[in-house]
């Protein structure tokens, strides 16, 4: 990764990391406004790359690999802060929803459909459909830094965790699995689609026939379904 001249090759040095780079970029794209382009992930993630061989210390003992991580993540969720992405007219509607889901799981005995939250919360569901990828956002901060000190999730600082933040939030595994289980089929299978097996949109939206778009919108649900239960 260095040139002849002791200088580092930033050419060899993204040729090597940019599959991490892409990685970091696709996991937050799934949480994140259709209006969120990935290249615009990737290019932060790849300053921060660059930045992460600058600071890295060997004597701290975490690998490179892993502070890069670190610093890709960072890059990219401080270009995600300049953009002002979610007003609080939208934070205020998907409270709304979530609200929604909670008090229907509750009234229903069952899982609410789209049409059924729309409804009750008196939109067309194409408008509902849309705030569902207007509001599919994901954990943009730290988990450290979203959750107080021994406390669980406040309701705001709540609509941003993602499965894996809510298992750390929450130690009964069990309550989360059940949680997951209970998920109308598609949603379910979507979630592991993403979380386990790792794939993007794209090759999600062909394993179900739809479009990216759809799939932002089922992920946005099952996660707020996820949240109305166990938080």
């Amino acid at each position: 990764m260095y040139t002849a001249k002791g200088k580092v090759d930033q050419g060899s040095l993204l040729d090597q990391y940019l599959p991490l780079v892409r990685r970091q970029a696709l996991a937050l794209q799934v949480r994140l406004p259709a209006s969120v382009d990935l290249d615009d992930l990737i290019q932060a993630g790849a300053v921060g790359l660059l930045d992460a061989f600058n600071r890295y210390d060997a004597s701290a003992g975490a690998t490179f690999a892993t502070f890069a991580s670190q610093r890709i993540r960072g890059a990219m969720l401080d270009e995600l802060r300049t953009r002002d992405w979610l007003p609080r007219s939208v934070r205020r509607q998907a409270r709304a929803m979530e609200e929604s889901h909670r008090r229907l799981a509750q009234l229903l005995g069952r899982a609410p459909d789209e049409r059924d939250i729309a409804a009750d919360l008196g939109m067309p569901l194409a408008e509902y459909q849309k705030l569902l990828n207007d509001t599919n956002c994901g954990l943009l901060m730290p988990f450290e830094e979203v959750v107080a000190a021994g406390g669980e999730p406040a309701p705001e600082q709540a609509e941003s965790l993602t499965p894996q933040a809510l298992l750390e939030a929450f130690e009964d595994q069990t309550q989360l699995a059940a949680a997951i289980e209970a998920l109308p089929e598609r949603e379910k299978l979507l979630m592991a689609l993403y979380y386990q097996e790792e794939l993007n949109l794209k090759e999600i939206g062909l394993v179900l026939d739809v479009s990216e778009s759809r799939v932002c919108q089922l992920h946005s649900q099952a996660i707020r379904r996820l949240r109305a239960q166990l938080l």
